[in-house]
């Protein structure tokens, strides 16, 4: 009997906040029960997680875990794809195809973005959960099956029920009980939990030996977010922020919360040209001699504007950015063409380490 991949391979949840705890309590209760279950949560909290958890920590452990997220499909497909197919049951059905159910049976079935499917999927499901039977498309036979079904989404679906656009005795069966994950707002103590966990395991994917931990500022500006895209989110920039990282060795300071933020290209052109630091010009009644190399003389002026820069701020490599109406990361990167991000080249500038 052989084991279902996606379940071994589950992360263990990471957390402790009592809200997501006492979720995590819900869960281990409720895994043995071969009752339909319904998890419901905002965008990026893990609910596919969540449901592994349940098929993980019930008996059909070692038995598939089945995944179909209802509004990656339309409705024909999706129907198709639930309870299979005959052949010639439609245009291109040129052999019998084996629904998700059947490759179940015996296990889980995890339903993600439930609230989308249509009513007449909707009416199946509830045959497959009153009886634990269907037919395929196009065909007659009765299949019967042994599957536990959990269902995910982020909408109310009791509201949805009242309005006519969920089958009310379907949220019926589902709800035997509901698992509501807390968004990553409810539990602010778990934020530099996951943070760390997620910043250490990026250093490892980039080859660094260590992460060095995140600043005081760094920290703040996590918990003071809302994190309306949750655990994800959290990933992704936290992710984000470590592999810009320009000094892996030093606590991670900037964090890049929106990467599509565009800068004002206009606006850095025309503080480049009015900025008031030193510019190599002749001298009066000095003329300029020809031919002269071009590229040569605007590298030299460039590295001129870089130089004075990080003397006006003292060196500090934000403020410089900000004297020449650059981002941090475009004054690094005209540090490095310039070879000044060098230990000799800032010890030349009087920088002291």
């Amino acid at each position: 009997m052989a084991r279902s991949t996606d379940i071994d391979e589950v992360p263990t949840p990471i957390g402790r906040a009592p809200a997501f705890l006492g979720m995590l309590d819900q869960v281990s209760r409720l895994a043995p029960l071969r009752r339909p279950v319904l998890v419901i949560g905002e965008r990026g909290t893990g609910k596919e997680l969540v449901a592994a958890r349940l098929a993980l920590l019930s008996d059909r452990w070692d038995r598939p875990l089945v995944k179909l997220n209802c509004a990656a499909l339309p409705e024909a497909l999706l129907d198709s794809e639930l309870f299979g197919h005959e052949a010639g049951a439609f245009t291109g059905a040129q052999k019998r195809r084996l629904s998700r159910f059947e490759r179940a049976d015996g296990g889980t079935m995890f339903l993600d973005e439930i609230g989308t499917a249509s009513q007449a999927v909707q009416e199946k499901l509830l045959r497959v959960i009153e009886y634990g039977s269907f037919e395929r498309v196009g065909g007659s036979e009765t299949i019967r099956v042994d599957v536990r079904l959990i269902g995910a989404t982020n909408a109310d679906l009791p509201a949805m029920a009242r309005e006519g656009r969920f089958r009310a005795d379907l949220l019926d069966r589902l709800a035997f009980d509901v698992v509501n994950i807390p968004p990553l707002r409810a539990r602010p103590e778990d934020i530099s939990l996951l943070a760390e966990h997620f910043a250490t395991r990026m250093s490892a994917e980039l080859g660094r030996k260590m992460f060095a931990g995140f600043t005081e500022r760094a920290l703040e500006r996590l918990q003071a977010y809302d994190w309306p895209g949750n655990v994800r989110e959290l990933r992704n920039v936290v992710e984000r922020s470590v592999y810009r990282m320009d000094r892996p060795e030093k606590a991670l300071d900037e964090i890049v919360l929106d990467p599509f933020v565009v800068p004002d290209w206009k606006n850095v052109q025309v503080q480049r040209v009015v900025t008031a630091v030193p510019v190599v010009v002749p001298a009066e009644g000095e003329t300029l001699t020809f031919p002269r190399d071009f590229g040569a003389d605007v590298r030299t002026h460039e590295r001129s504007l870089l130089e004075a820069a990080l003397r006006e701020a003292q060196f500090s490599q934000r403020r410089a950015a900000e004297l020449l109406g650059l981002t941090y990361y475009q004054f690094r990167h005209h540090l490095r063409l310039h070879g000044l991000a060098d230990k000799e080249a800032r010890k030349a500038l009087g920088v002291k380490e």
